[in-house]
């Protein structure tokens, strides 16, 4: 069974403000119509039945203005005039406030100080989401000289009508911009989730580059070399077979925490698994990362794998150097292939198939972007380059302020 509130509570917060704003304007506009005419009924007293033609206008008048007031907030932010129909409801709610007066002509005092009121309060409502400021200023300027001949022995009455429509026309003005605020807020909020939905997806998408990037990388350069071993008979292919293995399983193991949400870069077990994977290329590893301050060595970790993964997969290189000197920590591996060029500060990828990366190209591709990406909200600055054969992957780390937060205090 529906509960005896769901009409409220199904609703999101900007339908509930919508809905709050229509039926206080629909409950206010018949509220005012009903009272002023109930008043002018009972000083009309044996003459009430003369009023019945104001009786039927008004009522017709008051719909008409419930019609409008729907078609203003369902237009908001567009004016209303810029629609056919709201355009004729405005037209007809004007036309029939004048014609609330003329059948108020020849009813007494009383009654004629009501329709004036009915007149004014109720085109309020439909013209204050108007913004053509010629036609709400002259309709009920129209309306005034209207009951300023209506009442000629009430003037103040005809003034004080102007001022409640002025003000219900502020009020409509008011409702209609905080209801626009409101709907705004609702956006902002939902792209502000979209972008929250985003990025977690960019940092996924960077830890699996990261994690399959690397341990690939070494699954293939050790297979490779088994191949090559079990070729020539030489015992050691089943040794690296077991290493194949063994790489295997991490890379799993990590899938399996990256899966879990949580995954640590640990600098030494980067270290650790760079100088294996490259031996097992062949390739000789100079390391000098002791002086590494202990805020970045995740940071840190994340430079060196992306770095040993793309020599490995875009370069012929004989020597890597990886060295921490004067806040800054260098990649420098040779035998860069691809056309000369130097990359730009977001550096030259490291991650792509299709361009040159830090093996040497100038082509720009999703590794190195995305690791200059990580790296920028920590402060630190990424620069790649290739110059002859040599191909440098340089990262500029900031120097911490006392009291400033940590690195893994920061997003990445």
């Amino acid at each position: 069974m529906a509960r005896w509130n769901g009409f409220w509570t199904r609703r999101t917060d900007v339908q509930r403000v919508d809905l709050y704003t229509r039926w206080s304007f629909y409950l206010i506009a018949w509220w005012m119509n009903i009272s002023l005419l109930g008043t002018a009924l009972a000083e009309l007293g044996g003459e009430a039945a003369s009023a019945l033609p104001l009786l039927v206008v008004t009522v017709v008048l008051t719909v008409a203005a419930t019609a409008g007031i729907g078609r203003v907030l369902d237009l908001h932010p567009r004016d209303p005039l810029e629609d056919p129909r709201a355009r004729r409801i405005v037209v007809g709610v004007v036309v029939l406030a004048l014609a609330v007066l003329v059948s108020a002509a020849l009813l007494p005092l009383e009654g004629r100080v009501a329709a004036t009121g009915v007149a004014f309060s109720t085109t309020a409502w439909v013209l204050g989401g108007v913004r053509h400021r010629v036609v709400a200023a002259a309709a009920p300027a129209a309306l005034l000289v209207g009951a300023l001949v209506l009442v000629p022995d009430r003037p103040g009455s005809a003034v004080a009508f102007l001022l409640v429509h002025v003000f219900f026309v502020f009020t409509v003005r008011a409702s209609l911009w905080l209801l626009g605020v409101v709907r705004e807020l609702d956006v902002g909020r939902a792209a502000q989730s979209e972008l929250a939905v985003a990025e977690e997806r960019l940092r996924f998408s960077r830890d699996v580059h990261d994690v399959l990037g690397r341990h690939l990388s070494t699954i293939a350069v050790q297979a490779e070399l088994a191949a090559t071993l079990a070729q020539r008979g030489d015992e050691r292919a089943e040794a690296t077979m077991l290493d194949v293995r063994s790489a295997a399983h991490e890379a799993l193991r990590e899938a399996r925490a990256l899966a879990r949400g949580y995954r640590p870069t640990d600098l030494a077990a980067e270290l650790r698994g760079a100088r294996s994977l490259l031996t097992s290329a062949g390739i000789r590893c100079e390391v000098g990362v002791d002086e590494v301050p202990e805020e970045w060595h995740e940071a840190a970790g994340w430079v060196i794998r992306e770095a040993v993964t793309n020599v490995l997969r875009h370069s012929s290189a004989t020597r890597v150097l990886v060295r921490w000197q004067a806040g800054e920590l260098l990649v420098e591996n040779d035998g860069a292939r691809g056309e000369r060029g130097t990359g730009a500060d977001t550096g030259s990828d490291t991650g792509s198939d299709t361009g040159s990366d830090t093996g040497g190209g100038a082509g720009v591709g999703s590794g190195l972007i995305g690791l200059a990406e990580r790296l920028a909200p920590l402060g630190a600055e990424l620069d790649a380059r290739r110059d002859d054969d040599c191909f440098r992957v340089r990262v500029r780390f900031p120097v911490r302020a006392p009291g400033a937060p940590a690195p893994e205090e920061v997003e990445a």
